[in-house]
């Protein structure tokens, strides 16, 4: 996926979720002044959004906005991490049969019985469930969701496994937003039951994978699978 426009900036601040307030340079006469900008991203992102790191802004031309810039990703040293939370089910979308083989036809934001699920395809006459996880959190080179706990993760990762032992084919995809991690696990430390959710999962036959992502400031593109490391 690409964004049309983009430019650098500097955080200084985040006043609420939706939020940021952005150090940008005039791009004719080079005065900086601070904006407001819009989070792609609702999550806490402590350890990315800090005071003085360099943001990547996508610009907007929508006159009804009350903010004309999104702030999409965010320079951790130097690893560039994309934290826009819309990209990871793009990006998925782009790549869907390179992640699950070719399928007959896939559908975004199917709803089955009481429950909503990122994707829904046909691939040989089974019926296919994908749920996907943007990743923005990394530690010594190891990529690991969540950040913060996430109930909705978790009801996302159990439902999947109901249905795997029901004869579905099922998925659950770490998209993670940025390049050069040696793996994937989830965060045991900031919430233990989805760590056991994700082992659950696997004995029951769910498809849990990771791949990272080949990330520039304009665009973020499907990577190379990463191993999935769980403590059992």
């Amino acid at each position: 996926m690409k964004y049309d426009r983009v430019i650098q900036g500097t955080f200084i601040d985040r006043p609420n979720r939706f939020i940021a307030l952005v150090e940008i340079a005039d791009p004719v006469t080079g005065q900086r002044a601070v904006s407001r900008c819009h989070v792609k991203n609702t999550g806490r992102c402590l350890e990315l959004l800090v005071p003085g790191a360099k943001v990547v802004l996508s610009i907007s031309d929508d006159p009804k906005r009350k903010t004309g810039y999104d702030l999409i990703a965010v320079y951790k040293g130097d690893l560039l991490i994309n934290m826009d939370s819309q990209a990871p089910n793009a990006v998925v979308k782009e790549s869907f049969e390179k992640i699950v083989g070719k399928c007959d036809n896939v559908v975004p934001e199917y709803r089955y019985g009481d429950s909503r699920f990122d994707f829904y395809a046909e691939r040989n006459g089974e019926k296919v469930f994908a749920e996907v996880k943007g990743v923005t959190l990394e530690s010594d080179g190891l990529a690991l969701f969540p950040d913060a706990p996430t109930e909705r993760g978790l009801k996302h990762i159990r439902e999947l496994t109901g249905l795997a032992g029901s004869g579905y084919r099922c998925w659950v995809i770490f998209l993670i937003q940025m390049s050069g991690v040696r793996g994937f696990s989830p965060n045991y430390a900031m919430q233990p039951e989805l760590g056991r959710a994700c082992e659950e999962a696997v004995a029951a036959g769910v498809n849990v994978v990771a791949y990272d992502c080949t990330v520039a400031e304009d665009s973020l593109w499907l990577g190379d699978e990463v191993p999935v490391i769980l403590h059992s």
